[in-house]
């Protein structure tokens, strides 16, 4: 019976733990969103990983020709996340350490191209936490 219980108070637990992570998730993700003002308009999808201090999360994103973009990186704290653009041969594009980390760049692609993003907590004080990437477009 005691391994019953245990279960079942951990499973409670659990879930406990889960929804909490969720909220603050939703929260900061609406904070974000502060950074993608009219004219933009979100693609409708969240880049999101949970990332301890050392790890490096990695985004698949297709760009289209002559579409102006913006990408916002943020997790809570102003400054908080690099990221850095790559094309398929791995050549930077765009890194945001060059310009005070900043949490969003606007950019447009000539042609359609396949890019990948990386990125990471550099805040000094946070051990873990969540890294959100919004791409969004200019209407």
């Amino acid at each position: 019976m005691n391994k019953y219980l245990l279960k079942i108070l951990t499973s409670i637990l659990f879930v406990l733990i889960q929804t909490q992570a969720y909220s603050q998730l939703d929260s900061l993700i609406s904070v974000s969103e502060k950074f993608m003002p009219s004219p933009y308009v979100s693609d409708g999808q969240q880049y999101v990983a949970l990332l301890s201090e050392e790890e490096t999360a990695e985004f698949s994103v297709i760009f289209y020709g002559g579409s102006t973009y913006r990408i916002v990186a943020y997790n809570g704290v102003e400054q908080g996340i690099s990221f850095t653009m790559y094309d398929k041969e791995r050549n930077i594009l765009f890194s945001n350490t060059d310009y005070k980390n900043s949490p969003y760049w606007d950019f447009k692609f000539e042609n359609t191209i396949e890019c990948y993003i990386e990125a990471k907590l550099i805040s000094k004080n946070q051990k873990s936490g969540f890294a959100i990437l919004l791409i969004g477009f200019k209407k």
